[in-house]
C-alpha cells in the first residue's frame, strides 16, 4: 500500500481549508488551465490524445494548439481564450511560457470580479519567482552579493554554512511568485492546487467535454477547422455545464477532506493498539 507525502497531505488540507473559506466569504472562484490539441493523421489521436491538461510532458510530431481559459460556475469568462500554434513537437510547456502567461492573465484580471480567487496548478509558467532565489550551488561571493543587496552586512569571514543560515533567515520575503504579486496589487487571490491534483480542477471535466465534441465533429483534421470546432465547442459549455462540473469537484473535495480525517483516525487506532499490545518476552 503507498504511503502519500505528508507534506503533499498537509498542502490539500491546507488548500482545502481556504477553498471552503473563500467560498463561505462569496467569492467568486475562477479555475484556469492550458490544454493541447494535436492534428496528425490518425483519426483517433487527432483529438482526443490531443487536449490534454495538467502536468504531463507531450511529445510527437503535427500541428498542435494550446489552449488556454478561465472561467467559474458562471461560465467562461468573456474573451478569455487564448489559443496558438505550437511551434515545436517537444513539451508544450516549453511553450507556454512565463512572460505570455502573465501578459495573458493581465488582460484578464479586470474581467474577473472585484475580491476574487483564481486556482490554478503549479506549472512552471504559473511559478515564475519574482526574484532568483540562491541555491547551495552559488559560491561565497554570489551568496555574500546577494545578502547585501537585501541589506545585510556579511563578508568573507563567514562561512558558507553560516551565510547560508541567514538566506534560510530572510529568503521567505524575497521566495515569492509573479503572478500572485500581480494579481495581490490588483485585489485578487491566488489559490494554487496541489500537486497531482488536477480532479480538483473543474476545467479539467470542461475540457473533457470539448475534446469530445471536437473529436466527434472533426473529419479534416485541419488545424483551422478545429480552431472553428473549438470555437463550437466552446459556446456549448454554458453556465449550467460548468456549474455542474464545479458542484462535481466541491463533492471531491468533500471525500478527501473526509478522507483525510478517516486516515488520521486509523493511524491513532493503530498507534493505541501498538502500544497496549506491547508485551515482553523476558520472564
Amino acid at each position: 500500500m503507498s504511503v502519500e507525502r505528508e507534506d503533499i497531505v498537509l498542502w490539500r488540507r491546507k488548500y482545502l481549508r481556504q477553498i471552503k473559506e473563500y467560498r463561505a466569504a462569496n467569492k467568486t472562484i475562477y479555475y484556469l488551465d492550458e490544454t493541447l490539441d494535436t492534428t496528425v493523421k490518425n483519426k483517433r489521436q487527432a483529438f482526443l490524445d490531443g487536449l490534454s491538461a495538467g502536468p504531463k510532458a507531450r511529445t510527437g510530431k503535427g500541428k498542435r494548439l494550446i489552449v488556454l481559459h478561465i472561467g467559474s460556475g458562471k461560465g467562461f469568462v468573456e474573451d478569455g481564450l487564448l489559443v496558438f500554434e505550437s511551434k515545436s513537437t517537444k513539451d508544450y510547456h516549453e511553450e507556454m511560457d512565463g512572460e505570455r502567461f502573465l501578459n495573458w492573465f493581465i488582460n484578464i484580471m479586470p474581467k474577473l470580479e472585484p475580491r476574487s480567487v483564481v486556482v490554478m496548478d503549479n506549472a512552471p509558467y504559473h511559478s515564475v519567482r519574482v526574484e532568483k532565489i540562491l541555491t547551495t550551488s552559488w559560491n561565497k561571493q554570489q551568496i555574500i552579493d546577494w545578502l547585501q543587496s537585501k541589506g545585510k552586512s556579511m563578508d568573507m569571514t563567514y562561512l558558507k554554512k553560516e551565510l547560508l543560515m541567514k538566506v534560510a533567515e530572510i529568503a521567505p520575503q524575497y521566495n515569492k511568485y509573479l503572478i500572485n504579486k500581480t494579481a495581490k496589487s490588483n485585489g485578487i487571490t491566488i489559490l494554487h492546487l496541489p500537486p497531482y491534483h488536477c480532479k480538483l480542477n473543474p476545467i479539467e471535466l470542461v475540457w473533457a467535454q470539448i475534446k469530445n465534441y471536437v473529436g466527434a465533429n472533426n473529419s479534416t483534421f485541419k488545424l483551422s477547422d478545429i480552431k472553428k470546432l473549438l470555437d463550437d465547442a466552446i459556446a456549448l459549455i454554458d453556465a449550467n455545464r460548468w456549474k455542474k462540473c464545479c458542484d462535481h469537484v466541491i463533492r471531491e473535495e468533500n471525500t478527501m477532506w473526509n478522507l483525510d480525517d478517516i486516515m488520521e483516525l486509523a493511524e491513532q487506532n493503530s498507534f493505541i493498539i501498538n502500544v497496549t499490545g506491547e508485551s515482553s518476552d523476558t520472564d
